[in-house]
């Protein structure tokens, strides 16, 4: 018998992804997410894939990261973050290949993923967490700490080092290939 799966789950993060075992997450978990995290923008994910599939050095090892798609609002006075809330992950869908190739374990993100988009996770074994969208002024209280660490000139979209603390997402695609979209629609779909 296979022990059950507790459907919250406190996962703390460490930059080699050392703290947490992403197998043992199932798509439907909801989690509180902890450590560092890399942001990931079109413009900043255009330009680490690009740099990949050359094969020139990165700004930042990419080996074992979890990124979150954000592009955070300037920090108010006494913040360290301004508003920090999901962007679509979809449109940066495209550059995921080389990211996972490259040591990418899981995305931080909005918006369901189908096909082609999903396929990237499932063949390289990456963990997709969505965080609900509309909550940045929310969301950026669980974040502890931002630096920009490469690609200063785009912004807002330029590669930031995030700190986070507790913060929600849920699993939606777990590293089985499992998605917790389709799955929940097969669930409730009338016969």
């Amino acid at each position: 018998m296979q022990a059950e799966v507790p459907s919250r789950v406190r996962a703390f993060l460490a930059e080699s992804g050392g703290h947490i075992d992403l197998g043992e997450l199932r798509a439907g978990n909801s989690v509180e997410l902890s450590g560092p995290v890399l942001s990931l923008r079109d413009a900043s994910a255009a330009r680490l894939a690009a740099a990949v599939e050359r094969g020139d050095q990165l700004p930042i090892s990419l080996a074992g990261r979890i990124m979150y798609a954000v592009g955070p609002s300037p920090a108010p006075p006494g913040r360290i973050i301004g508003s920090a809330g999901p962007t679509t992950t979809a449109r940066m869908a495209r550059f995921l290949p080389a990211l996972f190739s490259a040591g990418v374990i899981g995305v931080i993100g909005k918006g369901e993923l189908h096909d082609d988009d999903m396929a990237a996770f499932t063949q390289h074994g990456a963990v997709y967490f969505a965080a609900i969208g509309g909550l940045g002024a929310l969301l950026s209280k669980h974040i502890a700490a931002a630096s920009v660490v490469a690609y200063d000139d785009l912004g807002a979209e330029g590669l930031y080092a995030l700190e986070l603390e507790r913060f929600p997402a849920v699993v939606i695609i777990d590293r089985a290939g499992r998605n917790f979209h389709e799955e929940s629609r097969t669930r409730w779909r009338r016969p």
